[in-house]
């Protein structure tokens, strides 16, 4: 009898079951979809990106539908790193996979306290260093620390004699190159490039002319950006040789091989989820499916093949 292919994969010592992640901030810290889905299958799942203390976020309207896809200005709505330590961590150590901390700051200091008050923590399997989300405006920053190279590897390096996690850092679309700031995050000591997160865009309602968000702007995702990101996993695979995660409008398995195939090693599941829970599921099943059919013995194979 033919075995299955093999589609378990490691990235920097996170061991998984598959390439398949569902990503930070579409499916919140896990409660609610574990009635929806059986969160084991899965490969790993990245939290809600955590802040030092609670957070409202942004005014509504925060979300609205787009043409292929969505706009969200949350604003990094949060429990605080307290109570994901007291009420949501524990809960999900019941279940079979790596859980990644995404951790959110205004400043390099509040970045390296979480990983810090994180680093003794059992169930954590990872860091994600959320250092690109478009919707949060600090009295600090002028811009993203995503869209400076010297800030990326300021931020990167500090957070990496913080812990002693596997480290992952999200970077953002909105930048001129983003092999720049690839390296350094890569520089900076990063074992895991998670791109791309959402792309700065709005909406108009042309009955009141004024904007859909109240944030004015927010973070474009789904079908709608994934050319883009498919475009910047391929340019990164070419110059940064440390794992990827590709994410960015994947809605089914052969979106989730093309980021492979382009040099991905995993790939995140985002707005998605909203669509229908079920998917991520659906994902790894085509993947098995699609290795059984061109007779690849294992996903790792298929990882940066493609043909230029």
């Amino acid at each position: 009898m033919r075995e299955e292919p093999d589609i378990s994969i490691e990235l920097a010592g996170i061991r998984m079951k598959n390439p398949v992640m569902v990503t930070s901030g579409t499916f919140g810290y896990g409660e609610e979809f574990a009635q929806l889905i059986d969160l084991n299958k899965l490969g790993a799942v990245v939290l809600k990106s955590i802040t030092l203390e609670p957070r409202v976020g942004n005014a509504a309207p925060r979300t609205v539908e787009t043409p292929s896809g969505m706009l969200n200005a949350i604003g990094l709505e949060n429990v605080g790193v307290e109570a994901l330590i007291e009420e949501k961590l524990p809960y999900l150590r019941q279940f079979d996979l790596p859980v990644i901390v995404s951790i959110a700051g205004e400043t390099i200091d509040e970045y390296v306290r979480l990983a810090r008050r994180l680093n003794d923590i059992e169930g954590i399997s990872g860091i994600e260093v959320n250092i690109s989300c478009p919707n949060v405006k600090s009295r600090f920053q002028e811009r993203l620390f995503s869209q400076d190279a010297r800030a990326t590897y300021k931020v990167t390096s500090k957070v990496r004699r913080a812990t002693s996690f596997p480290l992952i850092v999200k970077l953002s679309p909105n930048v001129t190159d983003i092999t720049q700031i690839a390296r350094a995050a890569a520089d900076g000591g990063t074992d895991i490039l998670s791109l791309v997160n959402t792309i700065a865009g709005m909406a108009v309602n042309v009955e009141d002319r004024r904007p859909e968000l109240a944030n004015i702007t927010g973070g474009l995702s789904g079908p709608a950006i994934k050319p883009i990101a498919l475009r910047m996993v391929w340019e990164v695979a070419q110059k940064a040789k440390i794992p990827i995660i590709g994410m960015g409008g994947i809605m089914s398995a052969q979106d989730a091989i093309e980021f492979i195939i382009c040099g991905a090693s995993a790939v995140g599941i985002g707005t998605a989820n909203f669509v229908d829970p079920q998917i991520p599921l659906k994902i790894i099943e085509g993947m098995k499916a699609y290795l059984e059919k061109n007779k690849i013995a294992n996903i790792r194979d298929l990882v940066g093949s493609l043909k230029c």
